[in-house]
């Protein structure tokens, strides 16, 4: 797979439509949560180095009636002119004479913020029409989003079929990431799935189990495989109608030479809360009237021993109810080893994921991982082996040129 970057293009003179995400968290009209913008900085400054005159483009939540004040992306323009440390103009619509006037007027070395893309309803249809409007303000796009390029969306996908195109520094930086640790991973690798649910994740677990040597499975979806053994799993999250899927799993994985790690003992407490009594069993017994909340300690040690031998790890999903402590344990243990080995260089770490980011970063262990990527759904899809239409509208547009 081959997508042209930054270095590929002429960008001076020209003006550079950047596909980025300033979907950030905002109070009371300011943002709360400036981390996502901090990532489009390398991009947007580069293309000013180079001569280029930036034009960003990005959606912001979910508008259902066209404009929506409280969805605008001007809100967001104090923040990024402050992270960029450049003047941020802003124009009131992504298209038409408007959008066309703010481009031609903009100042060189400053930055153009046009207003959300998902106020034209031809955005989420991938409305080639639209796509056409949007690329007239442009002699370059850049997509720098790999939080969106699932979405077969006309500033992600049609657009980059209109110009001639390439990723972003923070695009490329991921793709990078995640071609090195599933297209083409040092091996052994291992694959860390938890979460509460193996319906969610059904897709996952198969596409991981040709190119994994090892999957670990825990969190609430580790009872499920545990109720298929015949184990009593008591209160616990458990999807008992999917014990069959579980069971063929297990077979597809012992076929293809993947070894499952499951739980070796649990730790089990009668009530869903931070600090409940628990104690900790093997993995067959729990009680009826308990619930399974985190792996024990011989199953951390058991990952533990495993991760001394691989190369690679791929973490999706806690192993517990890491929001309630103290059964965020097992989480925080693995976690930390993993952070260890990685920043020994020993191996490479790539982990993704809503609630995956967030575990990490509770324990102390996100910064030592070789890459965390905040693309829930992208980065999903892309585990399960998946053509993301951005990513793929990059690879045309590169073979095409």
């Amino acid at each position: 797979m081959a997508w042209k970057t930054l270095d590929d293009m002429d960008l001076d003179g020209k003006n550079v439509l950047i596909r980025v995400d300033v979907n950030v968290p905002v109070e009371n009209g300011k943002v709360t949560d400036a981390s996502r913008l901090d990532r489009i900085a390398p991009t947007v400054l580069e293309v000013l180095a180079k001569g280029g005159k930036p034009i960003l483009l990005s959606h912001f939540g979910r508008p259902t009636r066209g404009f929506d004040l409280a969805l605008s992306t001007q809100q967001v323009v104090p923040a990024l002119s402050q992270v960029l440390n450049r003047r941020v103009h802003f124009a009131s619509s992504c298209i038409g004479q408007v959008a066309r006037d703010s481009v031609e007027t903009l100042p060189e070395g400053d930055v153009l913020l046009l207003e959300n893309t998902r106020f034209h309803a031809g955005e989420t249809r991938n409305d080639r029409g639209f796509a056409k409007d949007l690329a007239a303000l442009g002699d370059v796009y850049v997509n720098d989003t790999f939080s969106t390029a699932h979405r077969a969306h006309a500033s992600v996908e049609a657009i980059a079929r209109l110009l001639p195109s390439c990723a972003g520094r923070l695009m490329e930086e991921e793709l990078s990431a995640l071609t090195a640790a599933l297209a083409h991973p040092k091996r052994p690798v291992m694959a860390i799935i938890g979460g509460s649910k193996v319906s969610s994740k059904l897709v996952l677990l198969r596409n991981m189990i040709g190119p994994m040597d090892q999957i670990v499975i825990g969190g609430g979806m580790a009872n499920t495989f545990l109720a298929a053994l015949g184990y009593n799993v008591g209160q616990s999250l458990c999807e008992h109608d999917l014990q069959d899927t579980a069971r063929d799993i297990l077979a597809e994985a012992k076929a293809d030479s993947c070894e499952i790690i499951l739980p070796m003992d649990i730790v089990v407490a009668r009530e869903f809360k931070e600090f409940a009594d628990n104690q900790t069993l093997a993995a067959d017994a729990c009680p009826r009237d308990s619930m399974i909340l985190d792996m024990g300690p011989k199953s951390v040690e058991n990952i533990c021993k495993h991760l001394d031998q691989v190369k690679t790890v791929i973490w999706n999903g806690p192993l517990g109810a890491f929001e309630l402590p103290p059964f965020n344990r097992a989480t925080d243990e693995v976690a930390l080893k993993v952070a260890e080995l990685t920043e020994d260089g020993k191996i490479l770490s790539v982990a993704g994921g809503g609630d995956t980011v967030a575990a990490l970063k509770k324990s102390g262990a996100a910064d030592s991982f070789s890459y965390i990527s905040t693309a829930g759904g992208a980065f999903l899809e892309w585990m399960e082996g998946k053509s993301l239409p951005g990513v793929a509208a990059l690879v045309d547009s590169a073979e095409a040129a």
